[in-house]
This record gives C-alpha cells, structure tokens and sequence, in this order.
C-alpha cells in the first residue's frame, strides 16, 4: 500500500488482518522509496493500492513510472483514494491501474471490498 496517511496504513492492515491472517501487506508514504525497494527486489508485491495524492510524488507520477519499469509494469496497480471524480478515474484506467476504489466511509465496507481483491 502506498498512502501518505499512517492512520489509512493502520485502517487496511487491520482490514486485511480481519480476511486473512497470511496476506502480507508493506506500507509505504514516498512513491520514491515504494519504486527503488521494488525494483531492487527488497519487496515484492503482488498487488498495489495507491493513493493518488501524496506529497513528494504524486500517485498519478508513480502509476506512470512504475508501467516504465519492464519488471514491474504487470504488478496491478489499484486506485485506493478519496476521490471519485470521473475524469481521474478515467486518466488513471487509461495509464493501466488495474481498477480504481473510492475509499470506504467504514471498516465493514472497507472489509468487504478487500475480500473481492484478496480472494
């Protein structure tokens, strides 16, 4: 998960941890530290949900970097965001996330929606 809210960090792991004691999940706040520990095989990721508004760089920056990188560009990568603005959703599907998720109001929503990606 790459979020620059640690409180988000804290919300998904306790989501995940409620679905599946076994999935592994690596929280990240800098798109720059997220793309150098998986490039260099630090971390890998079988999935990653972004945030598209982060201080440093951007979620759409690290979307478009990451499709660059021929190791790396079939990971999918999921919107996980607050908005839920057509023309974002949009622009980010067109630069290949693999979906795009307004973030839930409530955990049980959040839980439920987890399961769909999990399972």
């Amino acid at each position: 998960m790459l979020d620059d809210d640690e409180e988000d960090h804290l919300i998904f792991l306790a989501a995940l941890e409620h679905i599946s004691e076994t999935v592994q999940c690596h929280f990240f706040t800098d798109g720059r530290k997220a793309l150098s520990d998986l490039q260099s095989g630090i971390v890998t990721a079988q999935a990653i949900f972004l945030d598209l508004n982060m201080p440093l760089m951007s979620g759409h920056d690290f979307l478009a970097q990451i499709k660059q990188i021929q190791n790396l560009e079939h990971i999918p990568v999921i919107i996980f965001t607050t908005s839920s603005d057509p023309a974002i959703i949009e622009m980010t599907i067109a630069m290949g996330a693999a979906d795009f998720i307004t973030k839930p109001d409530d955990f049980q929503n959040l839980t439920t929606l987890l399961t769909t990606y999990i399972y």
